[in-house]
């Protein structure tokens, strides 16, 4: 493929490079001296100098401190990865042809993020920080992609804001472990650091929440473990006092009661210290695993579809605990303060989205807090700023919805969009805005696959990355600016999760007391339908979360074909002497259930069956 992509590139070149034939030698030196090479985000800026580096196979990495080591070893494994062979990290001194690796604290200007990098004889690549070099080996290997000569050359390269990422709602429908660390890797090769996941780690203090699709402590762990590798912080939220459901559904007690006496399994009620103490006992147990420095609460749509007044107790507590003034929403906002002072405790930053700040409390956010902006509502992105709030732009532009809207990425190029560019205000400035965000949200868990999300993610994952770093619009049109993505192609270690790993055809499939033939088809994001006579095989029925069938136990059907159902879609995932039968949405393989049905589990529920497939 690398081989492929460079020949691609040469291609795309022809017209230049004929436009250039007629030209004198020196006019051919200096057109090739003044082209600033292809990186997403761009180069901000680019000193062409005589001359070129060549990588080979005599290569070596150069590095002499701890810090420059570990990233010299990343970037080794990086680049076996995306088959530039295996290169030996040494210390000393550096010959022709070496890849140098600097760490200099002095060189403050750089910043946290920044780096220098110098193509020459050898290439060098410095930063202030352990961070800041690892950014400049993302951009070595971009360059790579595209050929194994780089011009001769310099750029400092500083991103314009600090916080620049995605955020992921794993909340309800479960989101496999290898589709996030591929975004990993890719936020990692643009240069993006910031993963906020949204999701349920299976509880040992509460098994009664343990309703699926949730995540094993160890699936975390090896998450946040990429993440500490790749310089991207993964920080978790478990969204409260509202969307609390997939945590207090069998929790009666602790649900907000209505004046009509309804409980509301989805909010949490605030009036309580039991309360409280739950929802940081669940922050307790994620310290366990995750290890960023925030925590986010959420803090959205408490209220959704109802209102205050159908919660008496809110206005009470808040008028006992902060007079005769308070009102409803000061209950809410004392819930968040609340958190804010135990993160802290904690040694943690509290993040909120903006949605609940309607400017109805008399009770302000606690400082320090940082608001996630998504929507328009009464209290403005400058009023905020003004106050000093931390301000992360996650407008609702920027919103992918499973089955439903889609950001229009080449819209928002054509505009120049960036961070400063909020829900209902543009602000003048980029003082006191952290940065911005793509969302993914699952309304529709069975509107589409992972594949076919990661299809509309990669486009607005480089736009973001390059509205955050840089030049919201370093390219005369958006075709020019996907072409830089087409060119530097996807990260070392990515994997293509669309690959089948059988062909298509009939097979029988056997496992432990059960056997049946099926037609095997690719389906066009890369999974497969399994049909036979009787109709293709599909989950449907039980319990539907967010429009997908996540119950544990739920017996597979067949129904008539449907090309365009994503219910209908399965994984065959290699296991031991076979594969595993994986439903597409909701993420539980097929095994045999003590009645003979075929029946989905999660897979540490009941171990998944391994089918052996015999072809006809």
């Amino acid at each position: 493929m690398a081989e492929f992509r460079k020949r691609l590139l040469r291609l795309i070149g022809v017209t230049a490079a004929l436009t250039l034939l007629m030209a004198p030698t020196s006019a051919l030196a200096q057109a090739e001296r003044s082209t600033t090479p292809l990186t997403v985000p761009a180069l901000a800026n680019w000193t062409a100098e005589p001359g070129s580096y060549t990588y080979s196979g005599s290569t070596r990495l150069v590095a002499g401190s701890a810090a420059e080591r570990r990233v010299a070893d990343t970037l080794a494994g990086d680049l076996k990865a995306a088959g530039h062979g295996s290169v030996p990290v040494v210390r000393g001194g550096a010959r022709n042809g070496d890849i140098v690796i600097d760490v200099r604290p002095t060189r403050s200007s750089l910043g946290a993020e920044g780096y220098e990098l110098r193509a020459g004889t050898r290439l060098s690549v410095t930063g202030a920080t352990e961070t800041g070099a690892f950014h400049g080996t993302r951009t070595v290997l971009q360059l790579l992609a595209q050929e194994d000569r780089i011009p001769a050359g310099r750029t400092v390269d500083v991103p314009r804001y600090k916080e620049r990422g995605v955020g992921v709602c794993a909340c309800y429908i479960h989101i496999t472990l290898p589709w996030l660390e591929n975004l990993v890797r890719e936020m990692a090769y643009n240069k993006l650091n910031q993963l906020l996941v949204e999701l349920k780690v299976k509880s040992d203090a509460h098994p009664e929440a343990n309703t699926w699709g949730y995540y094993t402590k160890d699936e975390i762990r090896r998450l946040v473990a990429l993440g500490d590798k790749y310089h991207v912080e993964i920080i978790p939220e478990i969204n409260s006092p509202g969307h609390m459901d997939p945590w207090i559904e069998n929790r009666p007690d602790l649900q907000l009661t209505d004046s009509d006496g309804n409980k509301q399994p989805a909010r949490l009620d605030v009036t309580q210290q039991a309360a409280f103490d739950h929802y940081t006992g669940l922050m307790d147990e994620y310290a366990q695993v995750f290890t960023a420095k925030s925590w986010h609460m959420g803090a959205d749509e408490y209220m959704l579809g109802s209102d205050y007044s159908k919660y008496p107790q809110m206005l009470r507590y808040a008028q006992d605990k902060y007079g005769a003034n308070a009102t409803p929403q000061d209950a809410y906002i004392d819930f968040i303060n609340r958190v804010h002072a135990y993160a802290a405790s904690k040694g943690k930053r509290l993040r909120i989205w903006n949605d609940g700040l309607t400017g109805a409390n008399t009770v302000p956010v606690a400082a320090g807090t940082t608001v996630e902006h998504w929507l328009n509502v009464t209290t403005k992105p400058s009023q905020l700023l003004a106050r000093g709030y931390p301000l992360m732009n996650a407008a609702y532009s920027l919103y992918l919805v499973r089955g439903g809207f889609h950001s229009n990425t080449r819209s928002l190029y054509d505009q120049s969009w960036d961070p400063r560019s909020f829900e209902g205000e543009k602000v003048t400035s980029g003082k006191g805005i952290t940065g911005a965000k793509i969302s993914l949200w699952p309304d529709n868990g069975r509107g589409e696959t992972e594949n076919e999300v990661a299809v509309e993610l990669w486009p607005a994952l480089r736009h973001i990355a390059q509205a955050t770093w840089g030049d919201p619009h370093p390219d005369a049109t958006y075709d020019d600016f996907t072409a830089r993505g087409t060119a530097v192609a996807h990260a070392p270690g990515w994997r293509d999760l669309t690959r089948l790993p059988v062909a298509d055809g009939t097979y029988t499939f056997r496992t432990a007391g059960r056997s049946f033939d099926a037609q095997v088809t690719r389906t066009a994001d890369g999974y497969a339908s399994i049909r036979n006579a009787d109709g293709c095989l599909e989950m449907r029925g039980g319990k539907l979360t967010l429009n997908a069938p996540l119950q544990p136990g739920l017996a597979a059907s067949r129904q008539p074909c449907d090309a365009t159902s994503t219910v209908q879609r399965w994984q065959l995932v290699r296991a031991s002497g076979g594969y595993r039968l994986v439903h597409a949405i909701t993420q539980m393989a097929l095994s045999v259930s003590d009645d003979g049905r075929l029946a989905q589990y999660p897979p540490d529920q009941r171990p998944p069956a391994v089918w052996h497939l015999t072809a006809h």
